[in-house]
């Protein structure tokens, strides 16, 4: 039984380091301009120190994890229904469609039973691009965590707002959902996952299932809530590229269907780990993403006003 649990937690751990777009097949990475070829300075270098947006018009360049963005707008540090996290990171920026969304949603959740607003986490940098730590995916402002932990105050001091943890809604590593999930986490996922401009969720496969097995009538937004390994602190919201951009490369859209078939394989598999493929093929180790790697528009981010 040790065993079993060093060896799930392990798996778990390795992929939730993982971003969702490095690790899915279905990512079609946008087209890079030959204008930074040879350019091998280190991204999350240059990115991940910049303080403000660029005086640009806004877009999405590349995709979720190899891009950056233009013209950012700041989700200001508290609104009536929400408040965002971890300011010292910087994190708070995104395509307007992305702060739009955040401020409906809260709006929202201000109305579910001992909801104050949201608790939001990371969105992206000021101007996208990968990040000094943590994810590899938010890079063109249209990513956003929002934090399981239901606020019963907006008024959180900068220094509270650093201090303050979320809370886990899994159990059984994630087969599961624990005490703390209610059915406003659902109404809240249900509500995010409703609105056209998101094109998946992410969150712990028990959270899915148990979702699957409550919600009645229309179903049509479980399509857009999506499995993945960690996820059971905050639930990760991923909207479309906007009308119009053609910088932005859209991840495929979900399968057809619920999706809750697929969910409650990976419970199964979390809870009786399939054998290691021997076949499998090992990954070689991945350095830094260099400013060669990125669309060439991203050059333009980083040098404009």
């Amino acid at each position: 039984m040790v065993r079993f649990i060093k060896i799930t937690a392990f798996v778990a751990a390795l992929a939730a380091c993982q971003s969702e777009d490095s690790a899915s097949p279905s990512i079609t990475q946008a087209a890079i301009s030959t204008q930074n070829a040879g350019d091998n300075r280190v991204a999350k270098d240059l990115f991940g120190y910049i303080p403000r947006g660029s005086n640009q018009t806004p877009e999405a360049h590349g995709s979720y994890a190899r891009g950056c963005q233009a013209g950012a707008a700041e989700l200001p540090e508290t609104g009536p229904t929400w408040q965002a996290m971890r300011l010292s990171r910087n994190r708070n920026w995104g395509q307007p469609e992305l702060v739009d969304y955040v401020q409906d949603l809260s709006r929202f959740a201000a109305t579910q039973p001992g909801w104050a607003g949201l608790y939001v986490g990371d969105l992206s940098q000021p101007r996208g691009g990968p990040m000094l730590s943590g994810h590899a995916s938010h890079q063109i402002g249209l990513d956003a965590d929002i934090w399981m932990l239901p606020p019963d105050r907006l008024n959180l001091t900068r220094q509270e707002r650093e201090n303050i943890s979320s809370i886990s809604m899994r159990r059984a590593q994630g087969a599961y959902t624990n005490n703390n999930w209610t059915p406003q986490h659902e109404a809240i996922l249900k509500a995010a996952a409703s609105d056209p401009r998101v094109a998946r969720i992410f969150v712990f496969p028990g959270a899915k299932v148990a979702m699957c097995n409550s919600a009645t009538g229309d179903r049509s937004w479980l399509r857009k809530i999506r499995p993945w390994w960690g996820h059971h602190y905050h639930f990760h919201v991923r909207l479309n590229c906007p009308a119009g951009d053609a910088t932005c490369t859209n991840q495929a859209p979900p399968p057809a269907g619920d999706g809750c078939a697929d969910a409650q394989q990976w419970v199964n598999n979390i809870l009786n780990p399939p054998p290691p493929d021997p076949n499998a093929p090992t990954r070689p180790p991945k350095g830094p993403i260099t400013m060669a790697g990125l669309p060439g528009q991203c050059i333009g981010v980083l040098n404009a006003n």
